[in-house]
């Protein structure tokens, strides 16, 4: 991972961080002084190498001086705290990293208790999923489960499965207590956003229980996947 920001979240996370690769420029500043202090504090293997060699290292255009190789957090379905009220977010076969990130944030800010990444998603851990997430994955529980894993534990946990669909029921109406209680819904929500371009795929549709839909203004064709994710996110945790 790459960047002041990434490293400090996994430091505060308690990752096992291997080693670092430094640049000069990452002491020009008292932050960067502060975090490569704490490395070597920790004990941890930190190798200096010029600017030119650095940027040969880095994957942004404007590095900042600093990459590490962490062990990242592998989580486990029993790690997911999923009680009763419990909503999780489920991403089906979203393909760009920057939107996977976005989404794993903008579920660990929410309050989701976990996020499930099924197949034809970006990796979870790529250096522009992990930026884009902002530390979130490191705190976060994030699965990667196949189809049928996921349905498995869908089923033995009793998840109510909402797909996100232009044509679904309107959000508002999707999220009244009054309606979810009349058709027998409680217990743990899982909200199923897809691809960017395709949608959610049949097969996951059909195991869903409702399709929802974020109303949008008359010529308005669709919302960023994540902008989407927030908004169904935040209803359903508001009602629970």
């Amino acid at each position: 991972m790459e960047g002041v920001r990434l490293v400090e979240e996994a430091l505060g996370a308690g990752l096992k961080i291997r080693g670092a690769v430094v640049a000069p420029d990452l002491e020009r500043t008292a932050r960067g002084s502060a975090l490569r202090a704490e490395l070597e504090r920790q004990a941890i293997p930190v190798e200096d190498v010029s600017a030119r060699t650095f940027a040969t290292l880095a994957d942004t255009e404007s590095p900042q001086g600093i990459l590490a190789v962490v062990e990242p957090r592998k989580w486990h379905p029993d790690d997911l705290p999923l009680g009763a009220d419990g909503v999780v977010l489920v991403i089906d076969g979203v393909q760009d990293p920057g939107n996977v990130g976005t989404l794993i944030r903008t579920a660990h800010a929410l309050g989701a208790a976990g996020t499930i990444a099924l197949r034809g998603t970006a990796d979870v851990v790529s250096p522009k999923a992990l930026r884009a997430a902002m530390g979130a994955t490191f705190r976060h529980p994030v699965l990667v489960l196949d189809d049928a894993a996921f349905i498995t534990w869908a089923r033995k946990h009793d998840v109510t499965l909402w797909a996100a669909a232009a044509d679904g029921v309107p959000l508002h109406r999707a999220t009244s207590g009054a309606r979810a209680k009349a058709a027998g819904e409680s217990g743990p929500i899982g909200v199923i956003v897809g691809n960017e371009g395709a949608g959610i795929r049949p097969q996951l549709n059909a195991v869903s229980t409702k399709r929802v839909a974020v109303p949008l203004a008359q010529g308005a064709e669709s919302l960023n996947v994540a902008v989407a994710a927030g908004i169904l996110l935040y209803e359903v945790l508001r009602g629970r």
